[in-house]
């Protein structure tokens, strides 16, 4: 096969003159591409076969001896299908085998005028290619109807060719607005990147504080077991241990009351004196009573444990004023207790008022006084008078003991 025919000489074979007429096929043979009018190859080939796929048929036809671009390539085809022969038989054999579906669906037609019923059809859907094959291939398609027909698709591919603009017009609009699409996108995404390495690190924040408060409390579980193992071994080793316990509440009960009780005795002891007293003469002198005491307590410490600390300077005045030297501890309030026994160690005498003092502090003056023999009174309430009589009853008999 010559292969000039696809060269650039060969460009003016593409849509030679329409013949005037054209006889139509008899019988039921469907018409073969080298018998279309010559006018007909051009839309044909550039409807019914993609450019690709003309250019593999020819290039198998000429063994890859193809030369030129694509429209030397479409007006050699076109030169070549005006008579038989391979290029014209390979290039039938793809239409027909391309589009069998639309050879099959305009088979039951059996005149002109349902062909042409049918190409209308045809040229209203998808497939026009298709459509346009089975209609010029067709027995009962005459020169009329091929004529009609060729119009329809010269028509139609101006209508393509200016919906071919449109679309690009409007593709360039797509691609700007899908430009400008995709940079939202990627900064969409950026954000979303950044919001969730956010949130991963929050997650992994509180992940890693419930491991740590899972930590806790399995370490306060661990304890809490370990306290109660040690509580049921001491259980086991003391029997009685809630017992006791019971005990020393109630012995310190007890003690209060004790305390209490002593209080009260030392009250009475105090008040007994002057219910026996016999009643003084009216006639008679009053005595003062602090001139015995001035002789008694020269060079005497006196020690004053409790009282309120606003009476501390009426108490040191009264002690003064006997000849004493006065010593104070407040019991516990406000001093150490354990500075009371060095205290109580450089007294002479000690007078204690139970009513604000701690017990420890009692028990304190109580122990050291019967231990060493110092003369001690107690006072329940804290007061001048008080204090003076506390005086009175330590001037006579210094020498007995604190009971």
């Amino acid at each position: 096969m010559p292969t000039d025919l696809f060269r650039p000489a060969a460009a003016a074979a593409c849509c030679p003159p329409p013949a005037d007429e054209i006889a139509p096929a008899s019988g039921s043979r469907r018409r073969r591409l080298w018998e279309f009018a010559p006018h007909a190859h051009c839309p044909v080939i550039g409807v019914c076969l993609p450019m690709p796929v003309l250019r593999r048929l020819v290039d198998k036809v000429l063994g890859g001896q193809v030369q030129g671009d694509d429209y030397h390539v479409h007006s050699g085809a076109i030169a070549e299908c005006k008579q038989r022969g391979p290029m014209a038989e390979a290039i039938q054999r793809e239409l027909d085998r391309r589009y069998a579906p639309a050879l099959r669906r305009v088979a039951c037609c059996k005149s002109t005028a349902a062909l042409a019923l049918a190409w209308k059809d045809g040229r209203a859907g998808e497939d026009v290619a298709g459509a346009l094959w089975a209609t010029l291939t067709h027995a009962r398609c005459d020169a009329l109807l091929e004529e009609d027909v060729l119009h329809d698709i010269h028509m139609l591919q101006h209508q393509l060719g200016a919906s071919d603009r449109a679309d690009r017009r409007r593709l360039h609009e797509l691609q700007a607005r899908n430009d400008g699409l995709t940079q939202e996108l990627a900064a969409a995404r950026q954000r979303a990147a950044a919001h969730a390495a956010e949130q991963a690190r929050k997650v992994e924040q509180l992940q890693a504080d419930l491991m740590h408060t899972r930590a806790e409390l399995i370490g306060r579980d661990t304890t809490i077991a370990s306290l109660g193992e040690r509580l049921a071994a001491l259980e086991a080793a003391a029997p009685g241990l809630a017992r006791r316990f019971e005990l020393a509440r109630e012995g310190e009960r007890q003690l209060e009351r004790i305390q209490a009780l002593e209080r009260a005795l030392n009250r009475l002891r105090q008040e007994e004196p002057a219910r026996r007293a016999p009643p003084e003469s009216p006639a008679a002198p009053s005595v003062a009573a602090p001139a015995p005491a001035v002789v008694t307590l020269v060079d005497r410490a006196v020690l004053c444990v409790g009282g309120r600390a606003a009476s501390v300077p009426a108490y040191r005045r009264l002690v003064e004023r006997t000849g004493g030297r006065f010593l104070h501890h407040d019991g516990g309030e406000h001093d150490n207790v354990s500075a009371l026994d060095s205290t109580l160690a450089a007294a002479d005498l000690v007078i204690c008022q139970t009513g604000c003092i701690s017990h420890d502090a009692y028990w304190r003056v109580k122990d050291h006084c019967k231990r060493t023999g110092k003369r001690c009174v107690f006072v329940e309430n804290p007061s001048r008078s008080g204090l003076q009589r506390a005086l009175l009853g330590l001037v006579p008999a210094t020498d007995e003991p604190c009971a």
